[in-house]
């Protein structure tokens, strides 16, 4: 299986997209070769602009750019891109709809050893919150270039979310569409609904509990606003429980929108596998996934007591 850095991915498209379109211009806020619009910059010195640690300064500009007819990518880490420019990314970008795309990378707990300062477990929350804002959550490095692409040909604001370390690129999958949640497996005991890193765990767990005989639907839902609404009420029709997998708070985030929806409905049993409205801490990937209970057998005990 193949592992891709997500960011790597991003910072080639850029490239990609700039050949064709001369009204790109790429934001940064002096992280060019974490978030890697370095590639851009190298190839378009003239369209890339560095703005130092100002990251609201540099969601100002992005909006002042778009207003002139620009096609504005702005990059940074997560935390800040959502969190330390919330004000300016709300009033000056989304208020006026402007075609300014926010690509942060380092979102979720993965972000490792950096610690609670950089670890954005709340920026989907934050984003979802404000209206015109599009948001997508790609599960690997194939779909973090049609994400970015969507976001290219689809006009407005949006916030693409990108994680730190290596994604397992997974196979199988239909095309991506805007707004279309995938079913990678179906179901009839428990549904898994993930997004991001998320996705090739509740993979993996759907795995192990088809060895027990029980039957587990996946589904990757990469678009978080415009949400889809048909396949998660179609999944809830086929299976009456939900565990809900993400790499982010279980307030406000991918949870909160499927219990939003659901309720709705019909009633169904809901498990969060996600962040129980913590702050992060120091640690490598690996332990801190443990360490939150976002792995593939945290969600198998999830689906365990929805089951029992």
């Amino acid at each position: 299986m193949e592992l891709l850095y997500q960011r790597d991915v991003y910072g080639k498209t850029l490239v990609e997209l700039g050949k064709s379109n001369k009204d790109i211009v790429v934001l940064d806020a002096d992280l060019s070769g974490s978030t890697r619009t370095s590639f851009f910059a190298k190839e378009f010195p003239e369209r890339f602009f560095n703005f130092g640690v100002a990251e609201q300064n540099m969601m100002a500009t992005a909006a002042g750019l778009a207003s002139s007819g620009k096609a504005v990518f702005v990059s940074t880490f997560a935390m800040f891109a959502t969190g330390r420019a919330w004000d300016q990314v709300r009033n000056t970008i989304c208020y006026n709809n402007f075609n300014v795309k926010i690509v942060a990378s380092h979102a979720g707990i993965t972000v490792g050893e950096d610690g609670s300062s950089h670890q954005a477990l709340e920026d989907i929350a934050l984003m979802r919150i404000i209206p015109s804002m599009k948001i997508i959550v790609p599960c690997d490095g194939p779909q973090t270039r049609d994400a970015v692409i969507a976001a290219a040909n689809h006009p407005g604001p949006f916030y693409i979310r990108l994680g730190r370390v290596k994604f397992p690129t997974i196979e199988g999958k239909k095309k991506f569409e805007f707004g279309k949640a995938q079913v990678l497996i179906e179901g009839t005991d428990v549904t898994l609904i993930a997004c991001g890193l998320m996705v090739k765990c509740a993979l993996d767990a759907a795995e192990e509990l088809a060895k027990e005989g029980i039957w587990a639907g996946v589904i990757n839902l990469h678009t978080i606003k415009p949400f889809d609404y048909d396949t998660v009420i179609e999944a809830q029709l086929k299976t009456p429980r939900i565990v809900v997998c993400e790499e982010h708070s279980t307030t406000a985030g991918l949870a909160s929108c499927i219990g939003e929806i659901v309720t709705q409905n019909r009633p169904v049993k809901i498990a969060r596998v996600g962040i129980k409205n913590k702050f992060g801490q120091s640690g490598s990937p690996e332990e801190l996934l443990e360490e939150y209970g976002l792995t593939s057998q945290d969600i198998i005990k999830a689906a365990h007591s929805l089951l029992s």
